[in-house]
C-alpha cells in the first residue's frame, strides 16, 4: 500500500464530504473506485 497526500480546494473538499456523507462510504473508499474508474476512461 501506498499513501497519497492531496491538496484540494474548499469547493472540490465539499463536493467530496457530501458524497462520502450521502453513500456512507469513507474518502478513500470513494477516491479508490474514481481512480479505477479512469481504466476505462484511458485511450486505447
Amino acid at each position: 500500500m501506498s499513501t497519497i497526500t492531496i491538496r484540494l480546494p474548499q469547493a472540490e473538499k465539499a463536493i467530496l464530504d457530501d458524497v462520502c456523507k450521502t453513500t456512507g462510504r469513507t474518502q478513500t473508499d470513494v477516491l479508490r473506485e474514481f481512480i479505477r474508474s479512469l481504466e476505462q476512461k484511458k485511450p486505447s
